[in-house]
């Protein structure tokens, strides 16, 4: 990609300039590059429709699945920064990696906000269950960090020619996952208690009221138990 740039920039863009009839077109591996980032980003967007889908049916809330999509940024930023240390490009590969790397961090966004559902409906205010959801899956989410970069690792700093293909991807899991578990332990619950403010703010402008609801009032899980003893009854 560098190369190609360098000769567009020094040589292709000179000879268009001085013979304006003249057309040129970059093919071989840097169109098939293209058109695979092309394929990529629509089996991207799509894995996030499905995982939006699947965690809203799971947890009953779209609210809350879009409280785990909120991680993505967190994994892309932790890849790029990955690859800023290594001294890597990104690229292709890399993204494969990240969307990797974001199946995993969305796996331990669900431990947590599960975690976190069941803190209130065993009654905790909110500010005990995210700390108590943060605190208790902190041991089994660094775990899984450090051996997960600890097995990648090898591959990072093989020399090879074949693993050459294979270490952006690595890059992408290994250091994304280590930047993003240390930012989705303090950040997921800040989101939490970030989000459920401006759902009580929403809810009392559009309902009204002289007070606005209370932080457990505004929260999926006690809607889902609402509804539950109205079945029941």
């Amino acid at each position: 990609g560098e190369v190609n740039e360098q000769i567009e920039r020094e040589y292709l863009n000179v000879l268009k300039n001085n013979f304006p009839n003249v057309n040129y077109k970059i093919m071989g591996q840097a169109e098939e590059a293209a058109d695979s980032g092309k394929r990529l980003g629509i089996a991207f967007l799509i894995s996030i429709i499905l995982i939006l889908l699947t965690i809203a049916l799971t947890f009953k809330s779209f609210y809350q699945a879009r409280l785990i999509i909120m991680v993505v940024p967190v994994s892309l930023f932790s890849a790029i920064l990955g690859h800023g240390i290594i001294g890597k490009p990104f690229s292709i590969m890399s993204i494969w990696g990240v969307i990797a790397l974001i199946g995993i961090l969305v796996n331990d966004t669900i431990v947590m906000l599960d975690k976190y559902n069941r803190n209130l409906e065993d009654g905790m205010n909110m500010s005990d269950a995210v700390i108590e959801a943060g605190s208790s899956r902190f041991r089994a989410i660094i775990l899984t960090t450090i051996t997960t970069f600890v097995g990648l690792f090898p591959l990072i700093l093989e020399k090879s020619f074949q693993a050459q293909f294979l270490i952006p991807m690595a890059i992408s899991v290994a250091f994304g996952l280590l930047f993003s578990t240390i930012i989705l332990l303090f950040y997921f619950p800040s989101l939490i208690l970030y989000f459920n403010d401006l759902r009580r703010a929403r809810w009392w402008l559009w309902n009204g009221g002289t007070t606005p609801p209370t932080k457990i009032e505004v929260e999926p899980v006690t809607a889902l138990q609402k509804r539950k003893l109205e079945i029941e009854n």
